[in-house]
């Protein structure tokens, strides 16, 4: 099945895929204690293979680790915000009237708002932990997700079936469940991929600001470092680099495996 599918969302899958596997199995991949510190600033070698940071960490099992955040928050982050979208676009676009007007009303609003921005300022407002990252970064997301389901929806809905079980007494809860939901698939496919790539980059960016989460090891924390710690005025290119390309990698494989997969379900539409 695998290889009926087209290049890009093969290759976009093998890139995750072994991100994924980089941070599951991070602890045992690690050659050092990503906290321990030795000597400072030393270039790579065999025994730190992207050399050490300004306390003498080991940058290699730094951004081993860093991987696990990074998944977690770009993971959670885009099944909040496929969800949410997803809800608020099918009770809009079906129900219609009042429910229609008042959640597009919201919908604009939170489109409206300069996503970037009001992340920060929320990052920076409460607490840098993990979920309340996650909440800064959900808060206005969801929006162009909801109105790409909301067109879909109010297609589907004018479709014979859709009629024919309305015309029956089916419930609204039933028809949305059972033939429109099953219609949004490759919507909720494609959106929730480049959701993942786009939270992860949100993350990376509030990280390298110094709003990411505190005592956890990130790609963006190790920028950040890299930068406030004159790393990047001193030429260390072993530590502000690899967490550059493994943060565009990671974005670069979501938006192949959405494209790949758009392609596909395209051709079986």
């Amino acid at each position: 099945m695998l290889g009926k599918q087209p290049i890009a969302f093969k290759v976009g899958l093998f890139i995750l895929l072994i991100i994924l596997l980089v941070g599951v199995f991070a602890p045992i991949l690690a050659p050092c204690d990503p906290y321990q510190m030795g000597t400072p600033y030393l270039r790579p070698s065999a025994q730190h293979l992207l050399g050490t940071n300004d306390l003498g960490q080991d940058i290699f099992s730094e951004l081993l680790y860093g991987t696990r955040i990074s998944l977690i928050i770009g993971l959670v982050s885009a099944l909040a915000v496929t969800v949410a979208g997803v809800c608020i676009g099918m009770l809009s676009g079906y129900l219609g009237g009042w429910w229609d007007r008042a959640l597009m009303e919201v919908t604009a609003v939170a489109q409206a708002i300069p996503s970037l921005p009001v992340t920060i300022v929320l990052a920076a407002f409460l607490s840098p932990s993990l979920w309340n990252i996650i909440i800064a970064i959900c808060i206005t997301a969801w929006s162009g997700t909801a109105r790409i389901i909301r067109s879909r929806v109010l297609q589907l809905k004018e479709l014979p079936f859709v009629k024919i079980e309305q015309t029956m007494g089916a419930s609204h809860g039933y028809i949305m469940a059972r033939h429109i939901l099953p219609n949004l698939f490759d919507i909720v496919f494609v959106r929730g991929v480049l959701a993942v790539g786009n939270a992860m980059l949100t993350e990376a960016s509030l990280s390298f600001l110094g709003l990411g989460v505190i005592g956890q090891k990130s790609w963006g924390g190790i920028l950040h470092y890299a930068f406030f710690r004159s790393g990047i005025i001193n030429g260390y290119w072993w530590w502000y680099l690899p967490p550059i390309l493994c943060i565009s990698l990671s974005v670069l494989g979501f938006l192949l495996l959405s494209y790949g997969g758009q392609q596909q379900l395209g051709r079986r539409n």
